[in-house]
Order: C-alpha cells, then structure tokens, then sequence
C-alpha cells in the first residue's frame, strides 16, 4: 500500500474533490485531524454498532460527571481510547489479554495508546518486541474531547533498549 492510498479511501469515503486535493497539498486528511465533541460524534465507518456507540458517549459522560462531582479523574483512559478507536477509526479488537497488538485497522495490526488529560507531554512508548504494524494514539484533553492519529510503525523513533516512542503533535505529524 502506498503512501497515497488514503486518496482513493477518502474517494470511497464520499468526499468531495476539493476535500480531496486539499488533502493531496498536505499530504494527509486533514478531516481526520480534527477534534469532536462525544455529542457532534459520527461514526467514520458505517459498521459501527449504534449500542456501542451510545455505551461509548454514556461512558464519557459519566467520566465527564464524576470528574465535575469529585475533581478526580476516573483511571479508565486506555478502555476510552480503545472504544473511541473502534468507533471512529474501525478498529476491530482482539480478544482480552491478546500479546502485542490491541486489534486491526484495515486488516493491518494496531497497537493504541491513549494520553489522558493528567498527561503534560504527547508522547507514549511502546515495546519494540509489539506484534503491531501501526500505532494509533489517542489524545483525551480536559473538557473530554478527542483526537487520534495513526503512524505506520516505521514512522516511530527508537528509544534506547526495549522502547519505541511516538508523539502526538497538533501542528505536525512526526511520530
């Protein structure tokens, strides 16, 4: 698969020519890029379950109340992410406790990591030994917005010993 493919995709997405050649200029979509509000959520695949997606903006609203009612964050980022991964971006999950990968994206596997709103930097590591061929992060910030973003693992820089470190950025896409 080439670097470009994402232009037939988008194609096949229904988006218009102009969208189209906007992303061709930058190099990616920049439609994928942009945050959402869990109430503004529209599925990005058309597969996506509508109970799951209803469990997902319940659980965000709950995480949303309890944080209001108590100042403290509910530790349940990763499940987050994962299911907002699953809604947004198809990501069909492994079963539980599944070595090196968390599910596919279009047949290829995806390891996801989610930054929380606790988190200052926005950067994850993950284990070089991972059995995944593409990282996906998922930025959670304070008022419960989402943004994710996805590297083909050979994008992601070495850390020393057993690590791999990608970076979430708004203004880039260097992993």
């Amino acid at each position: 698969m080439s670097d470009w493919d994402f232009l037939h995709d988008m194609q096949n997405d229904g988006y218009s020519p102009e969208q189209i050649a906007d992303a061709a200029a930058c190099g990616y979509n920049p439609w994928d890029w942009v945050p959402i509000h869990e109430q503004d959520l529209q599925p990005k695949h058309s597969q996506v379950d509508s109970d799951l997606e209803m469990l997902f903006e319940a659980l965000v609203d709950n995480a949303r109340s309890y944080y209001e009612l108590t100042n403290r964050y509910m530790q349940i980022w990763g499940e987050l992410g994962e299911f907002y991964a699953e809604i947004w971006f198809g990501l069909k999950r492994h079963s539980a406790h599944w070595p090196g990968s968390d599910g596919t994206i279009a047949g290829k596997r995806v390891e996801v990591k989610t930054i929380s709103p606790e988190k200052a930097g926005d950067q994850v590591l993950v284990k070089r030994q991972g059995d995944f061929e593409q990282l996906l992060i998922i930025r959670i910030d304070e008022d419960f917005q989402f943004q994710g973003k996805l590297f083909e693992r050979s994008e992601l820089k070495g850390v020393a010993g057993k690590f791999l470190r990608g970076r979430f950025k708004d203004d880039e896409s260097e992993a």
